[in-house]
């Protein structure tokens, strides 16, 4: 199994790296140049750049998961595709994207979608919290082991 990161804007990035430290996991950090960054990251981490284009850090996920692999997404559209791969995805607030709660995920990003395009207002995301970030680590460590 090898961890992909949707990494331009992922929040638990160092909880991933440091769990798998010492668990002979790959993880692969997926993110544009645009964020690119000088840290010295851990021997099993790989960071691949991409341009900056719409969409780039996901086609290029696209490209090298594979079956049995695990990413970790916010992006719904990645994630549903990620499933017809036969991959595990997790969301950074700490759930798992399946093939039952894909399609009504997929539904609520379309009705907002189509709100806004009308001129109305839509709701963003609520804050990341503490609560999110336990949430994710406890299903994190549930999938590595």
């Amino acid at each position: 199994m090898i961890i992909y990161i949707d990494g331009d804007a992922c929040p638990v990035t160092e909880e991933i790296v440091s769990m798998t430290k010492n668990k002979k996991l790959q993880v692969k950090l997926i993110k544009t140049y645009a964020h690119h960054s000088m840290q010295k990251l851990e021997d099993h981490v790989q960071e691949i750049y991409v341009d900056s284009e719409k969409e780039a850090v996901d086609y290029k996920i696209i490209a090298l998961i594979k079956a049995g692999d695990l990413l970790i997404t916010q992006d719904y559209g990645l994630a549903s595709i990620a499933l017809q791969k036969d991959c595990q995805v997790i969301h950074p607030r700490g759930f798992q994207y399946t093939q039952v709660n894909i399609n009504r995920l997929l539904e609520s990003r379309y009705q907002s979608a189509q709100i806004r395009k009308h001129g109305g207002r839509t709701k963003g995301p609520q804050p990341y919290t503490i609560e999110d970030r336990k949430q994710f680590k406890k299903i994190f460590a549930k999938i590595l082991t």
